[in-house]
């Protein structure tokens, strides 16, 4: 059976890949110029982000970080390429929150410009999770979480 330092993880990736894929068909609606069925979506891949942030950040304060627990000799590049994830996440939300208050203040071109750049940034940001979730949790599980920090550089 599925503890919860494994469950919550798996929930708030799910909603990550869902916010993604909803991103995805809001685009092509967009492109279709059904605009109200876009905007709708982008509202729903919004939530479905939210709800995984509310899920990740309250495992991280009240319950730890899952520590990397693959070969040592592997752990310099995971590091790099969670940072990169990391940096990559803070960007797209902060893209995503300008991108939705754009639309919501009708200044279109903007909007436009800067969405196109900020659903790339998203997916990327989606597949990069699933494969940080892949690496912690199937391909080198670990037991425990851990203080943040602990689990980063411990």
């Amino acid at each position: 059976m599925m503890d919860l330092n494994t469950l919550m993880p798996t929930v708030s990736t799910f909603f990550i890949v869902l916010s993604a894929v909803l991103v995805a068909i809001g685009w092509r609606l967009a492109i279709k110029r059904k605009l109200e069925q876009h905007q709708k979506m982008m509202v729903y891949a919004a939530v479905a982000a939210t709800i995984f942030f509310i899920i990740y950040a309250s495992r991280t304060i009240f319950i730890g970080s899952t520590p990397y627990n693959g070969p040592d000799g592997l752990k310099p590049y995971y590091l790099v390429f969670l940072l990169f994830h990391i940096v990559m996440a803070t960007v797209a939300a902060v893209f995503g929150i300008t991108t939705l208050t754009l639309g919501y203040k009708k200044k279109f071109a903007k909007h436009r410009k800067l969405g196109r750049v900020t659903s790339i940034i998203w997916f990327f940001t989606a597949i990069t999770g699933v494969m940080v979730y892949s690496i912690l949790y199937v391909l080198y599980p670990a037991a425990d979480a851990k203080p943040l920090f602990d689990a980063i550089f411990g």
